[in-house]
């Protein structure tokens, strides 16, 4: 037997007016999903165990079988593992974002979704002004880099900027969590102010500005570790061979570390706008050529959460349905080697909240031959009537991969 997981990126939500009082994924068409409701088994998961905050790093982890409180370091060093970027011993890493601030207020976490031509140069002309031999700065996708830290302290308080649109951004700084930590923090804190000094006159902020686009006026580093200690889902789960496939480094990392192998795919953007066609048929391939499990992530979905769009969300849901739910669903019926396939979010990301919240994902499992228990649709709340009831923890990845 093998196994796919289709994953929609903060695809959950909340009821909204606007749509009915439905949730995005019951206002959107899902034909695809519903049939993978009605003809597998469902359920609901908590994916974010009691005190981690509820980003997709923890939630990612957690619903592949790992133990946080043995293996969560933050997302630095897991971007850095897509990046093919080592952490060593004594160096920590966070993620970086470019970010765009008006008038002392975090506009938004993504600088415009600045595209990854300009956020190249302008984390290149940072690490030229800024990096030295303790500091790097490492270009990533879009709004999403790295910086490293040789001697930094993780024990920080950081605010992830897509938690805090609207925020006086001197309010949610950097804190140290023990006086150990203090220096650490300061060092970050003045890279955050001196990067709005030399990004505010640069010529592609310029060139945005003139354009009606939001600049990228300031870093933003958060979600420090230091280098994790993982076991592969080979040695979990006996996965022999597996692949991820996913335009967020966060996604990829996770992955490289789980012992599974990346595969690009082109005009994949992490946006709603991505190549919905290229993974689902990445995905049929891999299966068809020696791959026995796949994480198929889209971003799509969490991205028009944070944006507050409700409407783009339906629009993202029905892409994840109709461009890739179907097509694999399609192609793995007429395989000679039954699979698996898994549906969920990772958390949900209501448009209400424009961040991430630890409420329960629903999820299907389809399983050629198994007898289904016929709950009619994919969404937030049907499933919790499904006959794996809510599960916790590492019981949704041991159901995943449960084929007796």
């Amino acid at each position: 037997m093998k196994h796919i997981i289709i994953l929609g990126d903060g695809m959950a939500d909340e009821p909204i007016a606007a749509l009915g009082d439905r949730t995005p994924i019951q206002a959107a068409d899902t034909p695809a999903m519903d049939w993978l409701a009605g003809a597998g088994r469902t359920g609901r998961l908590f994916t974010v165990p009691p005190g981690y905050e509820p980003g997709s790093e923890v939630a990612h982890l957690s619903l592949l079988g790992y133990d946080l409180s043995k293996v969560f370091e933050g997302r630095g060093t897991l971007e850095a593992a897509s990046m093919g970027i080592p952490v060593e011993n004594g160096e920590m890493a966070m993620r970086c974002n470019l970010i765009c601030i008006d008038n002392g207020i975090i506009k938004n976490h993504s600088a415009g979704h600045i595209s990854d031509a300009e956020a190249h140069e302008l984390i290149a002309f940072l690490e030229s002004k800024l990096g030295n031999d303790a500091i790097h700065f490492f270009p990533g996708v879009s709004y999403r880099h790295l910086l490293k830290i040789c001697g930094g302290d993780k024990r920080l308080h950081c605010t992830p900027p897509h938690d805090v649109p609207g925020t006086p951004f001197r309010n949610v700084m950097i804190r140290a969590l023990t006086p150990e930590a203090e220096d650490t923090a300061k060092l970050i804190n003045n890279l955050i102010l001196q990067s709005q000094e030399l990004l505010a006159s640069h010529p592609v902020n310029l060139r945005r500005i003139a354009e009606g686009k939001d600049p990228a006026n300031s870093i933003w580093p958060w979600s420090p570790g230091y280098r994790p200690a993982m076991d592969t889902l080979k040695v979990k789960y006996g996965v022999t061979r597996g692949a991820v496939i996913s335009a967020v480094d966060l996604i990829r990392g996770i992955g490289v570390y789980a012992g599974l192998e990346p595969i690009a795919v082109e005009g994949a953007t992490g946006l709603y706008n991505t190549n919905y066609e290229g993974k689902a048929h990445a995905a049929i391939e891999a299966l068809r050529n020696g791959y026995d499990f796949v994480f198929l992530h889209v971003e799509a979905s969490d991205e028009a959460g944070h944006e507050g769009d409700y409407e783009l969300k339906v629009k993202t849901i029905e892409a994840l349905d109709h461009r890739i739910c179907q097509p694999i669903i399609d192609a793995t019926l007429e395989m000679d080697e039954p699979v698996t396939i898994a549906l969920l979010p990772d958390h949900p990301t209501p448009c209400r909240l424009r961040t991430h919240t630890a409420a329960p994902v629903p999820f299907a499992i389809f399983r050629p031959g198994e007898r289904p228990d016929r709950v009619p649709r994919f969404d937030e709340e049907v499933t919790q009537y499904g006959m794996y009831g809510t599960l916790y923890r590492d019981e949704f990845i041991n159901a995943l991969f449960n084929d007796n």
